[in-house]
């Protein structure tokens, strides 16, 4: 069974360094109000600069005709009933463990405890395959490459490339990790597949000369005490959480360089609270967040050495390290462990989930000491009860990034920035507030630990502890 520490909850972090999502002037009689589109043209109130801005902020639906689209869609999602979920179940696979669609939503693939994978066709409630003996332990994570292509990882320490075509046998089994895999990414552009596990190792697979003996790799990172692991939409930014409370960003991400523990250059702490927004959702406590450092989860690098770095590299070296401490309102004398890291899908913010090391701590990971740092500036938060202890609840934004659906007891919540679902840019407060809930759907027997929206269609699906999978769609 894959025992994992923690769980708590919190809305993350912008991740453009040196950039910010600026709330824009106060309204007044030249200025929109925050949160309304400007004008249609130069010539609305605010002039030119103000149509400008929002052009960039995608706002007014001249610029984007899809958020009429995105409106409709939030509609469908509050009136979503828990009556309307369907069961999905099958002989014992043990606890649900992660959600995936197929890019075109054809296909939901379920990661279960005991060696399955399951398919099922999402639009029939069809069970379509159960790959029994997927693997030798949990199956943890899966993630699709294309609409047929996807790879799972395991507790075995194995990754499995299968095809949709052919299912009766794994197009390969990579090996390289020590320990549980955890987490896979994609990068698209490189067709670079990239892994992480309880190793503390991020290993790049190269697929484009994948073999039925498996890929070229190569390890592309470490650090101690490593959960999670995540590529930004448009793969130039690397992040990484760890049961030790650091998030690691790696900026201006160059994967076919491989970084040695101290061979990468950090960047220096010298932004403001304002030049980073965090989103936080809470699980045992209002979640906040904290600011760049000078030491990471490897040890503590001279300044010394950074100096000689950042003239080595140049002004913006690639794969620059920043290392900021989430810090929790409340819980400022306990470490907290980060146990589900999500990136918003235009990249505007990170999802975290959070709880004290001291209510589930993984064996020799630290509890954090004090220390005075800056703080990340937190836009949202919630707070939910650590039900489920042990087990790591996933959560996920919606394709349009206007809600999240998170595990809660026995079911799941749907939050929003606000209460009318807006984009983040459109509602970003100038001090952190709370998380909108929208809806609260609850159609199972035991603790919910996973949960994904359809990329394609008006649907939600979640898994819980004792292997059961439920669907969510509206009913007409």
């Amino acid at each position: 069974m894959s025992a994992e520490p923690g769980e708590g909850s919190g809305p993350g972090a912008r991740l453009d360094p040196g950039a910010r999502l600026d709330p824009g002037p106060a309204p007044g009689p030249d200025h929109p109000r925050h949160g309304e589109p400007a004008g249609p043209g130069p010539g609305a109130p605010g002039g030119l600069f103000a149509w400008l801005r929002g052009r960039c902020l995608g706002r007014g639906a001249a610029v984007d005709p899809a958020r009429d689209t995105f409106g409709a869609m939030t509609g469908l999602y509050g009136a979503i009933q828990a009556a309307d979920s369907v069961s999905l179940s099958t002989r014992t696979h043990g606890a649900v463990f992660n959600l995936e669609y197929s890019p075109d939503g054809s296909v939901l693939t379920v990661a279960c405890e005991q060696t399955e994978v399951l398919l099922f066709d999402p639009i029939s409630s069809k069970h379509i395959k159960t790959l029994s003996e997927a693997h030798e332990d949990c199956v943890n994570n899966i993630r699709f490459l294309d609409n047929r292509l996807f790879a799972t990882c395991s507790d075995d320490t194995t990754i499995a490339l299968w095809d949709l075509r052919k299912l009766n046998t794994k197009v390969c089994t990579l090996h390289g990790h020590t320990s549980w895999v955890k987490n896979i990414e994609y990068d698209t552009n490189t067709r670079l597949l990239v892994t992480s596990g309880f190793d503390g190792n991020v290993i790049i697979w190269d697929t484009n000369r994948c073999t039925e003996d498996g890929c070229p790799h190569k390890k592309f990172f470490h650090t101690r005490f490593l959960m999670r692991m995540r590529l930004t939409p448009d793969c130039s930014k690397m992040l990484i959480s760890t049961s030790s409370g650091y998030l690691l960003i790696l900026h201006d991400l160059d994967l076919n360089k491989s970084l040695e523990v101290g061979s990468y250059p950090i960047l220096r702490a010298r932004r403001t609270t304002s030049s980073s927004d965090i989103t936080s959702s809470g699980s045992s406590g209002p979640r906040a967040v904290g600011s760049p450092c000078h030491q990471n989860d490897s040890g503590p690098l001279s300044e010394k050495h950074l100096s000689r770095s950042s003239q080595r590299e140049g002004g913006s070296p690639r794969n620059s390290l920043e290392v900021l401490t989430p810090e929790v309102p409340g819980e400022r004398d306990r470490g907290n462990c980060i146990t589900s890291l999500q990136l918003h899908p235009k990249g505007w913010a990170t999802l975290l989930r959070c709880s004290s090391n001291t209510d589930d701590q993984e064996e020799g990971a630290p509890v954090r000491p004090v220390s005075p740092r800056c703080s990340l500036r937190l836009t949202h938060c919630i707070e939910e009860a650590n039900v489920g202890r042990g087990y790591i609840k996933e959560l996920c934004f919606s394709p349009d990034g206007r809600m999240i659906s998170s595990p809660h007891g026995f079911g799941i919540r749907l939050l929003g920035f606000d209460a009318q679902c807006r984009e983040l840019v459109d509602c970003l407060p100038r001090e952190a507030s709370p998380l909108r809930e929208i809806r609260s759907l609850y159609s199972h027997n035991d603790v919910v630990l996973t949960t994904k929206f359809s990329p394609t269609h008006c649907q939600i699906a979640s898994g819980c502890l004792s292997g059961r999978v439920s669907l969510y769609q509206p009913k007409f």
